[in-house]
């Protein structure tokens, strides 16, 4: 019997042309193949939330509304407060599922950027201002819809954190911050899931454009991190196609029709022809990666069990934010029988906002509005929409006839949020509030009837302090995809009992936030000033007061956190162990968040940092032993003077608790450090050769000498030693005269002799 191997071209198939087709995409969603060398030209096309397949994707053209049905599941908006990275995965599943039957092999997303600023545009689509968050959340997407043989594309890399100016603007960012704050989350992913594309960001970091970044694009990505798939640019990131490919961009879209450029270029030897090579064998390693899932025919994903996905997705997405008197959840059998007396109020409650607007528009395969929720159950309810969707004025009789049936009612269930005009891909907000024709009708709708419950609809954080008053209960229910309405009844009812946890912190007032005195730049730049302070690092180590905290968020059940221990797994490891008890007789899932909090530092460090979580599901009564490791990076600041990670010696604070603020214990571990230290020169601080191990025997050996007579001895007042302390040793004549040469001389001298 003969077996036959199927085989797939190379890199060293091709002509010099075909290598340079193949960094450029065939029109706006498709690669460029070699169909003649058997390398097929594959759709790649937008997410991050669901399949955005444009009806006019085969003619190579962009229509933004006009696409394929498709689940739409929550935007990361929602999905990030579920802080369940199983559920996540499960989306990640369905996404995959529903590629692989409009035979899409790369699937745009997810966005991991940071919030830097609440007012960012595309808030909505990105996941969390921390980091870690964002990375050990987003990387479900990754998993999940690789898992099935189709690619994803992490996105945007890096720093696109504001649409103010956003396909030029400079990002002016220190090395720590970019480390510590806008890179781990890609590179969380990266180093656990390796992507198979990542897509470029339009701005320029610290003066290059990252399309053009060797620092970003290989230096880092594929050097530091061991990235293995392919670069893309976003869509008309790419300004110089030879620049970009030697920065170690695979992938130029939509094309620009110049790869003669790049043909040029490697003859005229401005391309070394192996960077070329390099860049177009991994186009083929994407394809032959997806030839699988692509030659699947026939294959018809399962709409209802995904819409189950997206409705569950949407439950745990939903933060409960106050509820007064146990308010919520509603007594839906008594308001079927005529007992109770419902009012639904806003426009959202018929027409809900469940996504983003932009390059993420899908079009639902069914929609379910919290109207159509109630139908379903048999619940009874009136319905005023009381506003218009948009930005105009108040409409009076709108109004009127919500203000009677809030007061004809026992119950109000008012939806408030951003029309789509107020927040979009393409521009950021100016303010954080709702509409005022919103929050007004609110307060008249409250001296009607107190008993009321807003619903929130919106893509980034919005103000909630200047009407919370008006509310006994608030459910943030962010933008939660086609089966938001159904799972917000779920919670409204009780059939779920609200677990999502606040991944964004919701600020008092937006001149709070450090980022503002920066925001959004000028002159084409902006300095990211506040360095490793971002959200919940600022308001909490600062003590600046917010309105609800990074991780909160309530539950009709209640918790117990207790015994908590912290175990040394290694030299700069741990392990954090911790009882979770409910202790209500609801079943409901409580999520326990760990914090890191350093000890004294040469740095100026956040108070405390997230560094694991886990969400666990107990039915009334029941306990559950929770255990989270904690590896070397939970422990470490990037270091500008060692480029590179740096875990100082001594005692940590871990701080287990519901929220950055609801802490409900303390243990600390002590850490031996990672002993990294610099070479010392004359210009190391006398104090920093006190701190060095072979520093501090050539400092004994001074104050020896200077009791011998054989050196000059140095000042022994605490003024003078505390002044010592923080000079540099090549400053020594300035406190002893021309004798301090000798001191200078005398420790250069025995620091080379032993360290050689």
């Amino acid at each position: 019997m003969n077996d036959t191997v199927e085989t797939h071209p190379t890199v060293r198939d091709l002509t010099l042309e075909e290598k340079a087709s193949l960094t450029s995409g065939g029109d706006a969603w498709h690669l460029q193949g070699v169909e003649s060398k058997g390398i097929p030209g594959y759709m790649i096309t937008d997410g991050p939330h669901g399949l955005r397949k444009s009806l006019a994707a085969s003619t190579g053209e962009t229509d933004l509304n006009a696409s394929v049905p498709a689940t739409c599941f929550p935007p990361a908006a929602g999905l990030s407060s579920s802080w369940n990275p199983a559920l996540i995965r499960e989306v990640g599943e369905a996404m995959a599922e529903e590629c692989i039957q409009e035979k899409v092999a790369v699937i745009l997303g997810p966005g991991v950027n940071i919030k830097r600023n609440p007012l960012g545009g595309r808030c909505f689509e990105y996941w969390s201002e921390d980091p870690y968050l964002a990375g050990h959340e987003a990387v479900g997407i990754v998993e999940g819809v690789q898992s099935k043989g189709v690619g994803t594309s992490l996105k945007h890399f890096a720093a696109n954190n504001q649409e103010t100016d956003r396909l030029r603007v400079d990002a002016r960012i220190s090395q720590r911050a970019l480390r510590e704050i806008y890179l781990p989350a890609f590179e969380h992913i990266v180093k656990t899931a390796q992507p198979w594309t990542i897509m470029c960001s339009y701005n320029r970091i610290n003066g290059v454009h990252s399309a053009q970044n060797h620092w970003l694009l290989t230096d880092v990505l594929r050097g530091e991190w061991g990235f293995e798939g392919i670069v893309m640019s976003d869509w008309g990131a790419d300004h110089d196609r030879v620049a970009s490919l030697n920065a170690g961009l695979n992938l130029e879209m939509p094309p620009s029709g110049t790869d003669d450029q790049i043909v040029h270029a490697v003859r005229d030897g401005r391309i070394e022809p192996a960077q070329l090579d390099r860049m177009a064998q991994g186009m083929i390693d994407l394809v032959d990666k997806t030839r699988a899932a692509m030659n699947v025919d026939g294959y018809r994903f399962d709409a209802a069990r995904h819409h189950d996905v997206a409705r569950r997705a949407a439950a745990e997405s939903i933060v409960m934010l106050k509820n007064d008197d146990a308010t919520l959840p509603l007594d839906a059998h008594a308001i079927a029988a005529g007992e109770r007396r419902l009012a639904v109020i806003g426009e959202f409650a018929r027409t809900p906002r469940y996504q983003g607007g932009g390059s993420s528009h899908i079009t639902p395969t069914t929609m379910t509005s919290f109207l159509d929720a109630l139908d379903e159950r048999g619940v009874a309810a009136t319905f005023a929409p009381g506003f218009t969707l948009d930005l105009e004025p108040a409409d009076p009789a709108l109004e009127s006839q919500a203000v009677d049936a809030a007061r004809a009612a026992d119950t109000v269930l008012m939806f408030l949020g951003l029309p789509e005009a107020a927040e979009s891909e393409g521009f950021d907000r100016e303010h954080l509030d709702l509409p005022a024709k919103q929050t007004a009708l609110l307060r008249r709708v409250a001296e009607a009837n107190p008993n009321v419950i807003v619903v929130l609809s919106n893509g980034s954080v919005v103000s909630v302090a200047p009407w919370a008053a008006d509310a006994k209960a608030i459910l943030e229910s962010w933008l939660l995809g086609q089966a938001g309405g159904a799972a917000l009844a779920d919670i409204v009812f009780g059939d779920v009992s609200p677990s999502g946890k606040l991944a964004q912190t919701i600020p008092l007032n937006i001149a709070d936030d450090p980022s503002m005195i920066n925001w959004p730049g000028e002159e084409g730049h902006v300095d990211y000033g506040e360095g490793v302070f971002v959200g919940y690092r600022y308001y909490d180590t600062y003590g600046r007061p917010v309105d609800y905290p990074f991780g909160y968020g309530l539950s009709y059940a209640t918790f117990a956190i207790g015994d908590v221990t912290v175990d040394r797994t290694g030299a700069n490891t741990a392990r954090v162990s911790v009882t979770v008890t409910n202790t209500s007789d609801v079943t409901a899932a409580e999520t326990v968040q760990v914090y890191v909090a350093p000890g004294a530092s040469d740095v100026a460090r956040p108070r405390h940092e997230l560094k694991g979580f886990a969400k666990v599901r107990l039915a009334g009564g029941e306990s559950a032993r929770v255990a989270i490791d904690l590896d070397e990076r939970a422990f470490a600041y990037w270091s500008e003077r060692f480029d590179d990670w740096h875990v100082e010696a001594g005692d940590y604070a871990i701080e287990v608790g519901t929220s950055s603020r609801d802490i409900a214990a303390t243990a600390s571990v002590t850490l031996d450090g990672d002993g990294k230290s610099l070479p010392l020169t004359e210009w190391s601080a006398y104090g920093e050769w006190a701190a060095d191990p072979v520093g501090s025997s050539i400092v004994e050996a001074v104050a020896e000498a200077g009791e011998r007579g054989d050196l000059p001895k140095l000042p022994d007042n605490a003024m003078m030693r505390m002044f010592l302390k923080t000079m540099p040793i090549n400053s020594m004549p300035m406190l002893l005269g021309e004798a301090g040469k000798a001191v200078t001389e005398f420790m250069l001298r025995e620091y080379a002799a032993r360290v050689r």
